[in-house]
Formats: C-alpha cells, structure tokens, sequence
C-alpha cells in the first residue's frame, strides 16, 4: 500500500495574481473612499437624500473592498502547524461577507424606496445629477482598476468588483432620476431607479454568497466534474478501482483532491502513481493530490466512491 502527496509549484504565478488583487483593492478603495466623502458633502450641501444614501452605499463598498484588501494580507500568512493550510481560507470568508453585505444593502434600498413612494423628498436635481456624473465616472475609474486583478479567479476580488458595479449602476439610477426631476418634474423617478439597481445589487450578493458557502462547505469546484476525474484515473493501465474520491477548493483557484487507487500489481505502483499526478494537473489543473495507491487484495472489500 502507498502514499503519496503531490504539490505543484506554480508560486511565481500565484505570487503575481495575489500582488495585482492587492494593488488593484488598495486603489480602488483609495478612490471609492474619496468619492464617499465627497459624497457625503455633496449631500448636505444639495439637501438630497438620494445622495446621502448612496454615500451609505459608498461607505459599505469602502468597507468590502477595505476587507478584501486586508483579506488578501491575511491570506499570504505562510502556514503553521496549528493551521497547516495558511490562511487562505480568510479570503472565501470576506467574500462570504461581502456577499451578505450586498443582500442588507439592497434590501435597505427597498426600504428607502418605499418611504420615498410615501413621502418623496425634495431634491436639487442639478447638484445631485452633477455629483451622480462625477461618481459614475469614479466607479468606472474603480472597475478598470479591479479588472486588473484576478476577477475571474478570484472570488474574493469578484465580490469587490460587483460592489463597485452596484455603484455604477446607482450612479446611472441616480442619474435618469436626476434629469427626469429636472425636465419633468418626476419625483417618483428616483425611488424607481433604487428599486432596479437594489434587484440587481441583490442578484450579485445572492450569487457570491451562495459560491462561498459551497467553498466553505468543501463543495466540488463548479469547473472540475467528479465522474470525469474518476473515468480518466481509471483510464491509467494497472488501475482497477477508484474510490473515496474527493475534490474541493481551499480558496479560489486552489483545487485539491484525495482519493484511493486500487492496483492489481504492487511493481506499477510508482508508474501509477506518477501518471496519476501528471493526468490531475494537464486535465484538471489540480496540483495538490494526496493519492494512496494499493493492491486490489488489500483495500477495501467494498470500494465506495463518492464526490463531495
């Protein structure tokens, strides 16, 4: 019977994704945070309410991506005994709470918007069109600086990138119902405008909530396929059984997996073992495998393979 733990190293690559995600956080909190105060004078200023509760939302997004900074330094904490897999994990946890941060922010403006329908405030079109103009232009500012880093891979700088598009598309809400007050008058454009952005803002939390929960419950990552990855090892000669198989993320990008490899020839061991490894990381892109390998004669009597 044998054991084995494969590592990939693919560090240099990982070391740049992680200082672009903290570069590109760092500055887009810089600018959000700016905007936020500016906001909030504008508010006071203009006596507009709309503004004021977008410079709620603003400082909600300062916090998600001031979290998700801090996450990402968390994160590269190298490993201890106590905790053997680093701190990574912090990373899926602000995500987590970031999306739940998305979902009380779009059921407040619900709120807001029903007590606007009820008793609309009265507005200063043009300083909150023009503030709205110079907050669409920093969000936008905000998602290039965002779309630098690893949105894709990383649900940690996702969820931040969505909070950012929240905002942009609260500053386009706030700028239809900034005109539409203007040219016509119509007060009820603005809580309108809140009630689309809140239905988007909530399908965003909702999706990243719902991806970190599946990380932190050691889900299958949605691009790998158990059955798939149990059909190609029992492709590689020698092998007869596959089981207690199992595939999950530690955090974003990083896919790990353990499972047992019946053999019927105790020589093919190493031969096995090491086409295993290489069939994990071409095809599946899994470079930490812990993969115990043994004769059909002494595993278990009743292989039970399962994917979690």
């Amino acid at each position: 019977m044998g054991h084995h733990h494969h590592h990939g190293h693919s560090h240099e690559h990982g070391h740049h994704h992680h200082s672009s995600n903290q570069k590109a956080l760092f500055w887009a909190f810089i600018l959000i945070a700016i905007f936020m105060v500016v906001e909030v004078i504008g508010g006071i200023l203009t006596n507009s309410l709309a503004l004021l509760s977008d410079a709620g939302h603003m400082l909600s997004d300062a916090v998600a991506l001031g979290l998700s900074f801090f996450a990402i330094k968390i994160g590269q904490r190298k490993a201890t005994i106590s905790k053997s897999y680093g701190y990574k994990r912090f990373e899926i946890i602000a995500a987590g709470l970031n999306g739940i941060t998305l979902i009380v922010i779009s059921l407040y403006i619900f709120i807001e918007a029903y007590q606007r329908f009820q008793d609309p405030p009265e507005i200063q079109s043009l300083g909150m069109l023009t503030i709205s103009l110079i907050g669409l232009l920093v969000n936008i500012a905000a998602a290039f600086i965002l779309m630098s880093g690893d949105k894709d891979g990383n649900l940690n700088v996702r969820s931040a990138f969505l909070h950012v598009i929240g905002d942009m598309l609260g500053s386009v809400g706030a700028i239809c119902a900034a005109l539409l007050i203007y040219f016509f008058g119509w007060g009820f454009a603005d809580p309108i405008a809140s009630i689309i952005v809140a239905i988007l803002i909530l399908f965003s939390g909702w999706n990243v909530t719902k991806e970190s929960l599946h990380i932190l419950m050691e889900g299958t990552p949605s691009n790998i396929e158990c059955e798939k990855v149990k059909q190609a090892l029992m492709k590689i000669p020698c092998v007869n059984d596959v089981h207690d198989l199992h595939v999950w993320s530690i955090t974003s990008g990083m896919p790990m997996l353990t499972c047992h490899i019946s053999i019927g020839d105790a020589t093919s061991h190493d031969t096995v073992l090491t086409n295993a490894q290489s069939l994990l990381h071409d095809q599946f892109g899994i470079d930490h495998s812990t993969i115990q390998v043994e004769q059909t004669a002494q595993g278990c009597a009743s292989p039970h393979g399962t994917c979690n």
